[in-house]
């Protein structure tokens, strides 16, 4: 079978070009040149790891040519060059526009004194803590470069081939702050994030352990039973024969079922297929394939081998004969039996046969390519191989240590890779290794994993390191069993950003800077994260308080008001924050005017189909707007017959919310749906009205004491226009301050009359400087002074206006 190939468009227009005898400089975008230095006047067109589609619109350009140096000028930049081998002194790039007051300009060779905002890194194996990232397409400077000058090339049969290493070839991305219009730049020379399918978007189970067939399925009956929804089943390396004679292997790599676990594994994976999973297996492919396997002597066959040697068959990327029978040989009767995609484990470092060819980044591209045969959504997972990474998802981030180090690093190391385009990492969700037993620490990280682009429970070969709830104590297996539902329940969210990642170019989660470019204060919060379009998330990485017992994270809200989707606190913004949670909750904040789809359901299914029974989250006090897309499930998700869009608008002056109708395809929808619209916070003198194609309906409403107002209208057709009105102009109820403190007062670990002195001081009618001064004056601990602080000065009092940032 010939090997798969992606479409590619390599060869630039003529017109974006200025070349000389040994250089050529290409203008790809406004923003980004392709500068190329060649002893031998010999120019690379074909495709590389990174550079897909050099061929881009040409932009508006003008070239300067004054003799003893060119100067390429576009409305970003102003490229000077002095026509000879690239040097510090002779090729620099400008950035323009007054992007800093300093440095704002590139010069060849010379460090940017680590003003790069950082990409992603390989592997976290082994981390515990910060690990340095590979530098990304932003930077403080307005500059930044990725030299491609040694990746790999696509040749046009589907193979590869190694550069030539006296050429250079770089790409100089220059704009300015705009970094998110940077990555887009980066998506279309490197090619955009695929379409995921909508069940990775799920909770993944997995778990280091040798498990049979019979435990597996009790596990996934328990988790049922339990409500707790999985999407994806994960089986690590002990599902294949890992007891070999030395003299083979390590048992490390194995392509064979070990059936003393798995007596019948087409008829175990049929049963994990019938409740709603999807399965991948681990495979460490170093070890090559040993004669033990069943698959050997077809191996034999395809390569030319004598099986009668028992000679083991080395792993051998650089050899394309021993690639497609790796494909189409080792795993093809295993897909048969049931698996739908493969976790590639490859730890054995960048190097291969022939220089230049990553092993990571061979596995990767052409695993990716061949599970997209048959018309199938592709997926894979394995490590980051670097630029063009991001077209092969979903990412494994390898072994972290199990400490708060790692948590606290997590958070920026998933928000940086947007800086690189790489936006479907998947953590190790509790930690991979050592460290200690922490039921609050495991906590925390599934709240994080809730809010990172895939969610992966995950742990070591260890009888006490387990990942299901149950496995802690009742408060926090209670909560873990809250995030993993609302998992599934933000999947109408998630395949949405999902399309507008591949579509838009915008990654799941960005960091804040990507959206507030010119903020000084959006690159003082490198963990807080932009989830999506319509939230922001602060995720908790630190214990809690004994006093308090609340845990602090500091954030940033830019101006206009917010609130926190989970607990209801409205938050004036404008200002940098420390936000205090006690375990149960993560800041989780939307402006005025957010829509954020939800599936209804308390306890959502295994398997995260279109739901019937949907729920949106209103935040009123500005207009808002969101489409909710969902498709068909079949191709690479960008066919537009084969995708639905219900459009959400929300009118703030007439008060209204109009859903619908769909348009585009929508048999695979279900044919009416129930609708929740749930208005966070709103004002408790509203009185909702429901309309149906304009006629008037008997919703079901009910209210919660935080302020929430649920509004249920049942049965609505999918291709019907459905209202609900509040009336002119709805308002934000006012924070209950004293409620609120209540709360936070009375889980305090404090004395009880200290406790009362402090709801007094801060409830009284006396003006807010006198009651925060009295406050300072009573022997309060600094975290408990801190949160109940929170609360009185989250809204300025008594304000019930809100305002789009």
């Amino acid at each position: 079978m010939p090997l798969p190939t992606l479409p590619t468009h390599p060869v630039a227009d003529p017109a974006a070009v200025v070349q000389g005898e040994h250089y050529r400089i290409t203008v790809l975008t406004e923003g980004l040149l392709r500068l190329e230095h060649s002893p031998d006047g010999v120019f690379e067109d074909r495709p590389s790891t990174f550079a897909l589609h050099r061929r881009q619109p040409v932009p508006e350009f003008r070239v300067v040519d004054r003799g003893t140096h060119l100067e390429v000028v576009t409305r970003r930049l102003r490229l000077t060059y002095d026509k000879g081998p690239f040097t510090t002194s002779g090729l620099s790039v400008a950035v323009l526009g007054a992007v800093t007051s300093w440095h704002s300009v590139w010069r060849y060779g010379q460090d940017d004194d680590g003003r790069n905002l950082g990409g992603t890194a390989r592997t976290l194996d082994e981390a515990d803590g910060a690990v340095p990232l590979e530098p990304g397409v932003a930077g403080r400077n307005g500059y930044a470069v990725i030299d491609d000058s040694t990746s790999l090339l696509l040749t046009d049969d589907g193979w590869v081939a190694p550069r030539d290493d006296a050429r250079t070839d770089l790409y100089v991305f220059a704009y300015g702050h705009d970094h998110a219009e940077a990555v887009r730049a980066l998506y279309a020379v490197s090619g955009a994030q695929p379409v995921v399918p909508r069940w990775a978007l799920g909770n993944w189970w997995s778990r280091y352990h040798r498990y049979t067939a019979d435990e597996y399925r009790a596990l996934l009956t328990r988790f049922r039973a339990a409500g707790v929804p999985f999407s994806v089943a994960v089986l690590d390396m002990d599902w294949h024969v890992t007891d070999v004679d030395p003299a083979i292997g390590s048992g490390w790599t194995g392509y064979t079922w070990d059936r003393d676990l798995f007596p019948d594994p087409a008829a175990f994976l049929a049963d994990v297929h019938a409740r709603g999973l999807r399965v991948t297996l681990n495979v460490h492919p170093a070890d090559g394939v040993g004669p033990h396997e069943e698959a050997y002597a077809a191996m034999c066959a395809a390569l030319g081998l004598d099986p009668s040697t028992r000679d083991p068959i080395a792993f051998d990327v650089t050899d394309e004969a021993f690639l497609t029978a790796y494909l189409d040989v080792l795993h093809r009767d295993l897909e048969a039996d049931g698996v739908d995609f493969w976790w590639i484990d490859w730890q054995q470092g960048a190097h291969s046969r022939v220089a230049g060819i990553d092993p990571l980044w061979m596995l990767n591209h052409f695993h990716f390519l061949d599970n997209a045969r048959d018309g199938r959504r592709p997926l894979t997972f394995s490590r980051y191989a670097g630029p063009g990474s991001h077209r092969y998802p979903v990412g494994f981030s390898g072994d972290a240590v199990i400490s708060w180090a790692s948590l606290a690093f997590q958070p920026h190391f998933t928000a940086a890779a947007a800086n690189i385009g790489y936006g479907w990492w998947s953590h190790d969700v509790g930690g991979h290794m050592f460290g200690a037993k922490d039921d609050e620490l495991a906590t925390r990280w599934v709240q994080l994993g809730t809010f990172s682009p895939v969610l992966r429970l995950h742990s070591s070969h260890n009888p006490f390191l387990t990942k299901e709830p149950w496995s802690y104590g009742p408060e926090h297996a209670a909560v873990q069993t809250d995030f993993l539902r609302l998992r599934h329940r933000l999947v109408p969210y998630l395949h949405t950003m999902n399309h507008r990642a591949a579509r838009e170019g915008v990654p799941l989660v960005t960091p804040m800077y990507h959206r507030w470019s010119r903020h000084p204060e959006a690159y003082r919060v490198p963990g807080q994260l932009a989830f999506g379009s319509q939230l922001l998330v602060a995720p908790v990485t630190a214990p809690r308080d004994p006093a308090s017992v609340t845990a602090a994270v500091r954030a940033w809200l830019p101006d206009g008001t917010w609130v926190d989707v989970l607990t209801g606190l409205v938050y004036d913004g404008g200002r940098e924050v420390v936000l205090h949670r006690d375990l149960t909750s993560v800041p989780v904040l939307a402006p005025a005017g957010a829509l954020v789809p939800l599936d209804a359901a308390d306890v959502p299914g295994d398997d995260p189909v279109e739901p019937e029974a949907l729920e949106v989250l209103v935040v009123v006090g500005a207009d808002g707007a969101f489409t909710l897309v969902e498709d068909d499930g079949t191709g690479d998700g960008l066919d537009e017959s084969r995708v639905a869009r219900t459009p959400l608008v929300w009118d703030q002056a007439a008060g209204v919310l109009t859903v619908g109708p769909v348009r585009g395809a929508h048999g695979f929808l279900p044919a009416t749906r129930t609708w929740t619209v749930t208005f966070l916070s709103v004002a408790d003198d509203v009185r909702p009205v429901a309309t149906v194609e304009g006629g008037t309906v008997d919703p079901v409403v009910a209210r919660a004491a935080d302020g929430r107002l649920r509004v249920t209208v049942a049965d609505v057709p999918v291709d019907a226009t459905l209202r609900v009105g509040l009336g002119a102009e709805p308002a934000l109820r006012p924070n209950d301050v004293a409620g609120r403190l209540h709360r936070v007062l009375d889980a305090a670990q404090v004395g009880y009359e200290l406790k009362s002195r402090v709801l007094d001081v801060l409830t009284s009618p006396r003006p807010l400087h006198v009651r925060l001064a009295h406050l300072a004056a009573l022997d309060v601990p600094p975290a408990l002074r801190a949160a109940v602080e929170e609360v009185v000065l989250a809204r300025a009092e008594g304000d019930g206006r809100t305002a789009r940032s």
